[in-house]
């Protein structure tokens, strides 16, 4: 897999390049993993609803063709975009959602905060009390019988720090996840973020860690390449 880093880049720029891309890549193309920032932008996802769209004001709203609902992107944020052959990977699309995760938990790791796994909700979240707590969630993902409904998300005493968006085409993979380091939150007041009134953002600085973008940036391509290999 080819790590590239963009640095600030425009997201609908990014987005193009990302679809053609993955549109035009022969089986034989390599793997690659683009690690940016964006500039702030509302981001509106395939099944995204208006009515979770508070305030934009300045922000601008752009939709796109990743699963999930809206969410932000701004400064201080690094974003993953793996564009990736699953075929060639030898994995399907659940076990590709668990490798991003695992990799957002695993960077979070090298600052001690520790990341979690929320039933019903993709993405990463962290105890606001505790963000160095090992202890299981009582929401946690848990095995339940074929046939039984999914829990409802449950987010007492959690904040998100990292959210989750993909589209596959083709078996090959574009957009990714979002893990929040040193940002300016108030946007995410103008929005149900994923979806969910009320669901509190947080980031790394937040968790009382300072540290910088790149240094972020850096471990988390380097557990994305790990994680994400065949």
């Amino acid at each position: 897999m080819r790590t590239r880093f963009l640095g600030r880049a425009d997201y609908v720029a990014t987005m193009s390049a990302m679809q053609s891309f993955t549109e035009s890549r022969a089986p034989d193309v390599e793997d690659e993993l683009w690690i940016c920032e964006h500039a702030p932008t509302f981001t509106q996802g395939l099944a995204g609803q208006a009515s979770h769209l508070l305030q934009a004001d300045n922000i601008p709203v752009v939709q796109t063709n990743r699963g999930g609902q809206i969410t932000y992107h701004g400064p201080g944020q690094v974003v993953a975009y793996p564009l990736l052959d699953l075929r060639r990977a030898g994995y399907f699309v659940k076990e590709y959602v668990y490798r991003l995760e695992e990799a957002t938990i695993r960077t979070l790791a090298h600052w001690d905060v520790v990341g979690h796994r929320v039933a019903g909700a993709p993405g990463i979240y962290v105890r606001l009390d505790d963000p160095g707590s090992h202890a299981l969630l009582p929401q946690r993902p848990q095995f339940r019988p074929a046939g039984s409904a999914p829990p409802e998300p449950s987010f007492d005493g959690l904040g998100k720090i990292a959210a989750l968006g993909i589209k596959v085409s083709r078996h090959c993979t574009y957009h990714g996840v979002a893990l929040n380091v040193h940002m300016d939150l108030e946007p995410y007041r103008r929005i149900n973020p994923c979806g969910y009134a009320g669901l509190q953002t947080v980031d790394l600085s937040t968790m009382g860690v300072h540290t910088s973008w790149e240094a972020v940036a850096d471990v988390f391509a380097a557990e994305l390449a790990s994680r994400l290999a065949p």
